[in-house]
């Protein structure tokens, strides 16, 4: 906003008159830092007829120099009392200025807040009846009341001080009392007419007046004396307090005394802080020192200074402190109004364009789960590269954008080195380099509630159409286990996919324990919120991988190895015209062929290269991914190999039937198991006989009765064993046990 404006649009909607002194001084010291004239502050201040006095705006201003307040604090002051820019204006703040929300909780617009007359005192004045009202509301027959009727003068403050007063009367006792005498000095102690009395709103324990003393944490003061009384009353009624009774101090102020039941005292400051926050927010603004739950009030009943301290009112605005906040937080809620079907049946609005085809829309969330060591981190790096390339992801193709990767758990160097392998391990050549933007915030990472604004405010008209934020429970608020904590935190997502209108991915990991028998949105860790709260869902599943078909895929990778190794050094000139289309299939086969057409040299690092590629495939993890989606069908699950450091789909559908991890049921584990078993207790037998046919006769081939011998088992046992070793057998001449031919 121009300076000009600020004199022309802002300053007429800032009223002098509801503000505190300090307040009106930063009014002056940001015109005169704005380099506005005196008069504009002059003028201004004279709208405050009951406090201007000419001159002291002058006096004032000649000390202003270097205290750096800009006009902001105007603009935000402005705000505070319901003035808000015309759409589309701009606004100048200060850097210390709250961007965003500055009209949270503000409830009255003081533009438009008429006075509201104060009730008289009642003509039959009773000054016992009052007090016994006040009792009746604030205190149950049993709790103890504190009340002051004496008081001394402090020649320091230049003021009346109340004195320590009694505190060991139960409300009932000082009620018969009351009745009984029938005035308040009798029945309590005289008190100074020019002083008034005092009394305390909490229940006390009979010990003492201090905060330790307080019982129950049931009621709150809320004075101001920086209004005019008329002004004051209307905003406790516009606020909707929930005062038990308001209280005419007989002086330039209202006490309120508003319910706020709290549990303990920790409960208690919390909820007074906020009933304060409202009320200054609104412009009522109160003093600190009545936070304290054994603070003194003024007392009803009594007269001061010539006026009476008296019941205005009773049971104002909602019933407890519960029910008021719950009406605060919703009065504000800048939520939209609903709509008609009819308005829109004609011309529904176009659904937002995939960022994953069949899977996620722009401007939607995902998450992706899975359990530790999946790789989800190198799939979402994965991601990044496919969106700023314009490439499938797991078979699914992404529009081309700007992505975001909010790095939480890497240092940057490690970070950016991943993100090369992962961009090389891909066979890419990079040219959507400037696609892909980092944040590495590692070591530096605050909760989401407060990363989410950080992260708007660099990334506003970055142009993103995916945030991708790696791992979440790096940022998390709250227990992951409370449905309201989580949903709360999730809420921050949806923020920025508003703000920003991109999309938002993030990774979690999956419970503890085996997950295959679970439907894929209950394995994520935490409150089920993390599953049923993003548009969609992909679970990854580790899947049990037999053996044969570990060994099958290292003889097919050794393959690819053998045929690029002929490709390269095959002394025979297009080699393929002497191979069959069998041999191609088979690696025994074209391992003899690479022996005939490669050096001997060649040959063995042919050898070397092909078990470096089964060891590679041996150290591969199976994975299976599977969607929960809001807006698109479910998909066919998706077979990958994690192949560090990237994901493969599984082309050849050899993991289409195989189970992930538990699906397998109980029984069909148990025989698999005692398969595996068996195996394994044969493969121990024979190599024990081996080491017995080589021992026990001095190396020389011993006879079957040496073997039992030596092995202390029956013949029929020993025949066994010999047929489970296949390299030995007994010659039929010698009778003695001795290597096949």
């Amino acid at each position: 906003m121009k300076g000009y404006d600020i004199v022309r649009d802002v300053l007429p909607n800032l009223d002098p008159a509801l503000l505190d002194y300090q307040s009106w001084l930063n009014v002056g010291f940001a015109l005169k830092e704005g380099g506005f004239p005196l008069e504009v502050w002059e003028n201004w201040s004279r709208s405050d007829a009951g406090r201007y006095h000419p001159g002291e705006c002058e006096k004032k201003w000649r000390g202003m120099n270097g205290t750096g307040i800009g006009v902001g604090t105007i603009v935000q002051l402005a705000r505070e009392q319901g003035w808000s820019p015309e759409p589309g204006g701009d606004v100048a703040l200060d850097w210390d200025a709250v961007i965003g929300g500055e009209d949270r909780e503000i409830i009255v617009d003081r533009r438009w807040l008429e006075d509201k007359e104060i009730p008289l005192p009642e003509q039959d004045w009773q000054p016992v009846r009052q007090l016994i009202r006040y009792l009746e509301a604030l205190f149950e027959a049993s709790e103890t009341v504190g009340y002051v009727t004496r008081a001394w003068y402090s020649e320091e403050k230049q003021k009346w001080l109340p004195q320590t007063g009694s505190f060991t009367r139960t409300a009932g006792e000082l009620i018969e009392d009351l009745s009984r005498h029938g005035e308040i000095g009798a029945a309590l102690g005289d008190f100074n007419p020019q002083v008034g009395a005092w009394i305390r709103f909490n229940p006390l324990d009979g010990r003492g007046v201090k905060n330790e003393n307080v019982t129950e944490y049931r009621w709150a003061l809320v004075e101001s004396d920086s209004l005019p009384i008329e002004k004051q009353f209307a905003l406790i009624h516009e606020l909707e307090l929930p005062a038990r009774v308001v209280v005419h101090s007989g002086g330039k102020s209202l006490h309120a005394i508003v319910h706020i039941g709290a549990a303990n005292y920790d409960e208690y400051r919390r909820r007074v802080d906020y009933l304060y926050k409202i009320c200054e927010k609104n412009g009522l603004k109160i003093d600190g020192q009545n936070r304290n739950p054994s603070r003194l009030s003024r007392m009803p009943g009594v007269t001061r200074g010539g006026n009476k301290q008296y019941i205005v009112a009773e049971n104002t605005g909602k019933p407890d402190f519960a029910s008021w906040q719950e009406w605060i937080e919703s009065v504000n809620d800048d939520l939209p109004e609903p709509e008609n079907l009819a308005a829109v049946w004609d011309r529904m609005p176009p659904l937002a364009p995939p960022l994953i085809e069949g899977v996620l829309r722009q401007g939607h969330k995902m998450l992706l789960a899975g359990p530790s060591k999946a790789g989800k981190s190198f799939g979402l790096i994965e991601l990044c590269i496919c969106i700023a390339e314009g490439l499938p992801w797991m078979g699914f193709r992404c529009a081309q954008g700007r992505v975001l990767y909010v790095n939480l758990e890497l240092d940057s160097a490690s970070c950016w080195n991943r993100i090369k392998d992962v961009y090389e391990a891909m066979n890419l050549t990079p040219r959507g380099l400037e696609n892909l933007d980092v944040w590495n915030l590692r070591g530096k990472a605050v909760p989401m509630d407060r990363l989410a604004p950080k992260l708007i405010r660099r990334a506003a008209r970055k142009g993103y159409i995916a945030v991708i934020i790696d791992p979440i429970y790096k940022v998390i608020t709250g227990d992951e286990n409370s449905a309201d904590q989580m949903a709360r935190f999730c809420n921050q997502f949806d923020l920025i996919c508003a703000e920003l209108e991109t999309a938002v991915i993030y990774c979690h990991h999956h419970s503890k324990g085996l997950q295959g028998q679970k439907r894929s949105m209950d394995r994520a860790s935490g409150s089920g919120v993390f599953a049923r709260d993003p548009d969609a869902m992909l679970d990854m599943i580790e899947l049990e991988v037999p053996e044969a078909l570990f060994k099958a895929e290292g003889d097919r990778e050794a393959l690819k190895v053998c045929i690029q190794f002929l490709d390269q050094r095959a002394t025979v000139c297009k080699w393929q015209e002497y191979v069959s289309q069998d041999e191609l299939c088979s690696l025994a086969k074209m391992q003899i062929c690479a022996q005939r057409m490669l050096d001997p040299r060649d040959y063995q690092a042919l050898l070397q290269a092909m078990e470096e590629a089964r060891t590679r495939s041996g150290r591969r993890t199976a994975w299976r991914i599977e969607g929960t989606l809001r807006e698109f069908p479910r998909f066919k699950p998706v077979n990958v190999w994690f192949d560090y450091p990237v994901h493969r789909l599984d082309q050849a559908g050899c993991l289409q039937d195989v189970d992930a991890e538990s699906e397998t049921p109980p029984w069909k584990r148990g025989k698999e198991a005692r398969v595996k078993q068996g195996k394994q207790v044969r493969r121990d037998q024979a190599e024990e006989t081996v080491r017995a046919i080589q021992a026990c006769n001095f190396g020389n081939p011993p006879t079957l009765e040496q073997l039992m011998d030596y092995l202390s088992i029956a013949e029929r046992t020993a025949r066994d064993r010999l047929k489970q070793c296949k390299d030995y057998m007994i010659d039929k001449n010698s009778g003695t046990i001795v290597r096949r031919a």
